[in-house]
């Protein structure tokens, strides 16, 4: 069975609905002994400990993406009997149950206003203050979302998440450049984070699809690809990363080929050049081979190997037999 201690984010659907099925026992097995012990010996059966709440915060959420409100309201009652109502991790939890049952857009400007009045009495509850950003998004109020995060991120500039969903909002919106801005200042946080310059390498590359000038197409396809390059170096096997690569090294050796062969180094506005024709096509032949062992040894969940996801494997083995036909042409 999947460890319910295992965070939610990272969870298949099947795993999830999987932890809820299971629900009713591992409830069970999180209630202390109902036989009164004396002391030491009631000690022997204090099951108090960070993994028991962590189990029940997680049996939460699992419990609402699957529909079943019954468990997920014992798992509120327990956080609550322990913490109080007055705790902001819990007010939050409560937030996302209340959120979850919601019907309709009044049962969700209900939901705002009762988080609006918890601000109110303490305005630095960023829990709280993240949850009615989600509620505002809900409810197609884009603009006041926007203008809550920039609030958050005023009073704590190094919170990431903010910054990343402040992104992710200016990128469903096309502006391109706003949502780089956003995601580097999440890199400024954790700069180490693969799947971060993975994504505003995909950022650039959507703003590389949507502009019809040459020079700049050409840009952002060359810095799209040197986070890839960065994201792969910080992971290994870094399947999005290798898949972007693919992506990028190909469509630059198009652009190059089109163009005058590119030097290395600085431009006049001290940007980053295009790299070298040669470099970007022996870089998209070891990105080729790595790719396609990836898909090859993925698919067929080797040891060491089995940790992708199917949807991304079937996409990458779309990419490289596209590319072989193209090659074959």
């Amino acid at each position: 069975m999947t460890s319910v201690l295992q965070p939610p984010a990272y969870l298949t659907p099947q795993a999830t609905l999987q932890i809820s099925s299971q629900a009713p026992k591992i409830l069970k097995s999180l209630r202390p002994s109902t036989i009164p012990l004396p002391y030491p010996l009631s000690l022997l059966v204090n099951t108090e400990s960070p993994e028991k709440w962590q189990t029940y915060e997680n049996l939460l959420l699992a419990c609402l993406k699957t529909g079943d409100d019954q468990n997920a309201f014992l798992c509120v009652e327990e956080l609550i009997a322990r913490f109080g109502e007055d705790n902001e991790r819990v007010q939050a939890l409560l937030g996302v149950y209340k959120e979850a049952l919601a019907k309709n857009d009044a049962d969700l400007v209900k939901i705002l206003e009762e988080y609006e009045e918890i601000i109110k009495s303490n305005e630095g509850n960023m829990r709280i203050r993240k949850r009615r950003v989600a509620v505002l998004k809900s409810l197609g109020r884009t603009q006041e979302a926007l203008r809550a995060l920039v609030k958050i991120v005023d009073v704590s500039p190094i919170d990431a998440e903010a910054w990343a969903e402040m992104a992710e909002i200016n990128l469903e919106q096309g502006l391109y450049d706003k949502a780089v801005f956003c995601w580097e200042e999440a890199l400024l946080v954790m700069p180490n984070a693969w799947n971060v310059h993975a994504r505003v390498g995909e950022v650039e590359w959507m703003w590389a699809g949507a502009t019809d000038d040459t020079k700049e197409k050409l840009r952002l396809v060359s810095s799209s690809l040197r986070r890839y390059c960065r994201s792969i170096e910080l992971c290994d096997d870094y399947l999005r990363g290798y898949y972007g690569l693919k992506l990028t090294s190909s469509k630059l050796i198009e652009l190059l080929g089109k163009t005058q062969k590119a030097s290395s180094g600085f431009d006049s506005a001290g940007g980053l050049t295009a790299p070298p024709l040669p470099a970007v096509e022996s870089l998209n032949e070891l990105t080729t081979s790595k790719l396609s062992e990836i898909v090859r040894r993925g698919a067929a969940k080797e040891s060491g190997w089995n940790g992708y996801n199917e949807a991304e494997l079937i996409a990458a083995r779309e990419l490289l037999d596209r590319d072989t036909q193209n090659v074959q042409r």
